[in-house]
């Protein structure tokens, strides 16, 4: 299950993300001298596809986007605790890992099988009133060490929608590095669309997978 690798990769990932690093990086310097576009692959959002959402887009190729049921998480966790302790400690953990802010985890693209460590992390949420710029202020709001926020309006066809570009300073390794977001307002709901990185470098090569994404948006 995609929850359970979300949840693995944020608690253990962190003790293979070097040797991980180290053999992605020579897969990765061809595509990073190409330039700044990316080949398209498979699509997500409609109906059949990896992760069915209210808008679709292209993947950048040998992205692999696998669906994320943030309900059925929470659940496991509950029917799983040894007690209410276990219990309440699991359902903080994964609430952390799979909501932010007002939007809930829908899918993960995995940038491993194209030679990056990272992922294209796709939020929805409840329909509502706010606008993309509120849904997206309040996304990152949620983030810790989130800062310097940048905020851009953009159109994709007929699709509207806000862009942030900011950084994230994390405590405990003591180092900064850029994040971006897009969000986007459909009747079902809010969509935000994250790209984090193992560091700056790391994300600025996938960056050609997020603008690919921004660039075929579309509502399903």
């Amino acid at each position: 299950m995609a929850c359970v690798a979300l949840l693995a990769g944020v608690l253990a990932g962190c003790s293979e993300a070097a040797d991980d690093k180290k053999d992605a990086k020579s897969s990765a310097s061809a595509s990073a001298s190409a330039g700044r576009t990316v080949e398209s692959g498979d699509s997500i959002g409609a109906a059949g596809s990896a992760c069915e959402l209210p808008v679709s887009f292209d993947l950048a190729k040998d992205w692999e986007a696998e669906a994320i049921d943030s309900a059925a998480a929470q659940d496991e966790a509950s029917s799983t605790g040894s007690g209410d302790l276990d219990e309440e400690l699991s359902e903080e953990i994964l609430d952390s890992i799979l909501r932010q802010g007002p939007v809930a985890a829908a899918c993960e693209v995995d940038a491993k099988p194209a030679g990056y460590i990272g992922f294209l992390r796709i939020w929805t949420g409840e329909p509502g009133d706010d606008d993309a710029r509120t849904v997206l202020e309040e996304f990152v709001a949620a983030e810790d060490g989130a800062s310097k926020a940048k905020y851009t309006s953009f159109t994709s066809g007929d699709v509207a929608g806000v862009e942030v570009q900011y950084v994230v300073t994390s405590e405990l390794l003591d180092e900064t590095k850029k994040e971006s977001a897009f969000a986007v307002t459909t009747p079902d709901g809010p969509v935000v669309v994250h790209l984090g990185g193992m560091d700056t470098e790391e994300h600025e090569k996938m960056a050609p997978a997020f603008e690919l994404a921004k660039k075929t948006l579309q509502t399903v």
